[in-house]
């Protein structure tokens, strides 16, 4: 009659280890189910054109991108590629190219907003714009899709992209 006591407790005993250690376990294992959306989809993020301190020679325009609440942080590096500015839909026929680093990167997301600068040559032929339409970068390439940002510029040949920075 006194083994059973003492089996029953030392299967209590044997139980409450084993629990222990799997409880330890799971709370060291990453959380599992759905992934928040990536904010660096186009369809994930807004941006907005304001205009710029101008430099010597140049009109300047910050694009700045956000991320509202519910998207995952991503990387983002260099220039925007494919850079194209619309007027009231239309296409305007203007060329850019990138200037500055490449190869930084950025964080953006929720909270993390991040910009890129317009930089155009002054000129009294300048083509005015309501929107600009480009394709972000990460460090390992592009990141699929066309984003969009609203706003006056004035662009011309020669108009150069800036690297995203982080912050407005």
């Amino acid at each position: 009659m006194m083994r059973h006591p003492q089996w029953i407790a030392a299967l209590f005993t044997a139980t409450a280890l084993v629990g222990g250690v799997g409880t330890a376990a799971t709370a060291d294992a990453p959380a599992t189910g759905p992934q928040r959306p990536s904010a660096c989809r186009p369809a994930n993020h807004l941006a907005k054109i304001t205009a710029d301190r101008p430099s010597s020679g140049h009109r300047h325009y910050r694009v700045t991108l956000e991320a509202p609440r519910g998207y995952a942080p991503c990387r983002l590096a260099g220039s925007p590629t494919d850079v194209r500015f619309y007027r009231a839909g239309s296409p305007e026929r203007i060329t850019t190219r990138p200037y500055g680093p490449q190869h930084e990167t950025v964080v953006f997301g929720p909270g993390r907003p991040v910009h890129f600068d317009i930089q155009v040559p002054f000129s009294r032929r300048s083509a005015r714009a309501d929107e600009a339409r480009f394709t972000l970068k990460a460090p390992g390439g592009v990141i699929p899709g066309e984003s969009s940002a609203s706003g006056r510029v004035e662009v011309v040949r020669g108009t150069q992209i800036g690297p995203v920075r982080p912050g407005r």
